[in-house]
């Protein structure tokens, strides 16, 4: 009995994201120990046991091997906040998004803290990650900025949003400082916690003194 052309696609789909992990995995380890910066993409493929041609396949430079692809956990989050109910406050909303998408993100082990600790060990790294938040604030601005009353609510929503993020980012790094007991998501309340205002909850008055 044949598999239909559905069933072959998702069985390719899936052993393609089993091959991604692992080659993130390794590639993480090597970083890990001896520098991003000083590990090539052909010591990579070598210790995953694959080409370099099929590294490419899988991720386009270096870098994405620990930054991954940010875009499908933007529309996540974004989708979430999308859900929640109009009447709760923006800030509530964006927590309550964020925290969903650790629930959703998996395993949060050492080999977790480990990336995240590559992810800030060099410049091209920070850079790319700088290229995420401008991604996610794209996604999430516009729902925000149609949740807010009063004057300025575009540059409001960007600030908002901007925050929230922040306070995503500060939170796994953290939870990624050796010797950190506290969950990421015990982390990220305690962040969000910092910026529990009127004005982050779109409640707040904007006036105009000109």
């Amino acid at each position: 009995m044949t598999s239909s052309p559905a069933a072959r696609n998702v069985l390719r789909a899936i052993t393609r994201e089993s091959v991604r992990a692992h080659v993130a995995e390794v590639a993480i380890e090597l970083y890990a120990h001896r520098g991003f910066d000083n590990v090539t993409v052909e010591e990579v493929a070598a210790a995953a046991g694959i080409s370099t041609r099929s590294f490419h396949r899988y991720f386009p430079a270096k870098e994405d091997t620990v930054i991954g692809d940010p875009g499908p956990w933007g529309e996540f989050v974004r989708d979430e906040f999308a859900a929640r109910p109009a009447e709760e406050p923006l800030w509530r909303s964006l927590h309550a998004s964020f925290d969903a998408l650790l629930r959703a993100g998996g395993k949060q082990g050492e080999r977790q803290k480990r990336g995240l600790r590559v992810l800030t060990s060099t410049a091209s790294l920070r850079s790319r990650h700088i290229e995420k938040h401008l991604l996610w604030e794209g996604m999430l601005t516009p729902l925000v900025e149609a949740r807010l009353p009063g004057l300025d609510a575009a540059l409001r929503a960007r600030v908002i949003v901007q925050a929230s993020i922040v306070c995503f980012d500060v939170a796994l790094a953290a939870w990624a400082v050796a010797g950190e007991k506290r969950s990421p998501r015990e982390l990220l309340a305690a962040t969000f916690d910092q910026f529990d205002t009127p004005a982050t909850s779109g409640t707040a008055p904007v006036h105009d003194e000109r």
